[in-house]
């Protein structure tokens, strides 16, 4: 077992390599410190990559809680949409763990809002700018000029915007191949084949893997074209 002491915005890590698992890696907090599972034998920019990812989840799970879970959020959002939006109602707003690559996402037929938990650790502006951009998506589904008018309301979105293009543009260098040319065979923020892997006791790991679409070093993938927000998303959500 390896132990790294704490550094600023990272806690104290455990790490565990075992040669039972194949391609499954799991993390938790245990303590003040993150316990990291890993496969033994990986590359070491491939392990160094999941470790990261790893306790980045961990670590906005934690930040999530201490801005008071899915009532704060909802709560937030009722304000924004009051003070920007004319009080547009909603179904629900609630965090997500399982955006690969989305900032948020909202269903008009439902009326229900999700937004990824990696912001969490956002500037409250970007949050903000966020949901409100989802909130309109409720008065308009498109990303046309109706709907650019009605997130212009909030003051910091073209702020934001420059904001989340950096935070992408890390996120996407972040998924680079390895030492050996290959892209990672563990990739946290994909789509789901590495989280339907048994753990060594047989059951699913907890915190690895997204079911929202395609890896997150897909060539083929592309941002939004027109959306507020671009991200590596291609999907009609944003």
């Amino acid at each position: 077992m390896e132990y790294r002491p704490a550094e600023p915005g990272r806690p104290q890590l455990q790490i565990h390599r075992s040669p039972r698992r194949r391609r499954s890696a799991s993390a938790a907090l245990d303590g003040g410190a993150v316990v990291v599972r890993l496969p033994a034998g990986l590359g070491t920019a491939e392990e160094e990559r999941l470790i990261e990812q790893l306790v980045g989840r961990i670590t906005r799970r934690h930040r999530r809680d201490q801005l008071g879970g899915d009532v704060a959020l909802e709560a937030r959002a009722r304000r924004l949409a009051a003070r920007y939006l004319d009080g547009v109602a909603f179904r629900s707003v609630q965090w997500s763990s399982r955006m690969g690559r989305r900032h948020g996402s909202c269903t008009p037929e439902t009326r229900d809002i999700r937004i990824s938990d990696r912001l969490a650790s956002a500037p409250d502006w970007v949050l903000d700018a966020v949901l409100v951009h989802e909130l309109a998506h409720l008065r308009e589904r498109g990303h046309g000029p109706a709907f650019r008018a009605l997130v212009r309301r909030y003051p910091a979105t073209e702020r934001a915007r420059g904001w989340l293009e950096g935070y992408d543009a890390g996120r996407l260098a972040a998924a680079t191949p390895g030492d050996d040319g290959r892209l990672p065979a563990v990739i946290p923020d994909g789509d789901g084949r590495a989280a339907a892997m048994p753990d060594d006791d047989g059951r699913l790991p907890a915190v690895i893997g997204d079911r929202d679409g395609p890896a997150a070093a897909d060539p083929s993938s592309s941002p939004q074209d027109g959306d507020e927000f671009p991200s590596a998303s291609s999907s009609s959500s944003c």
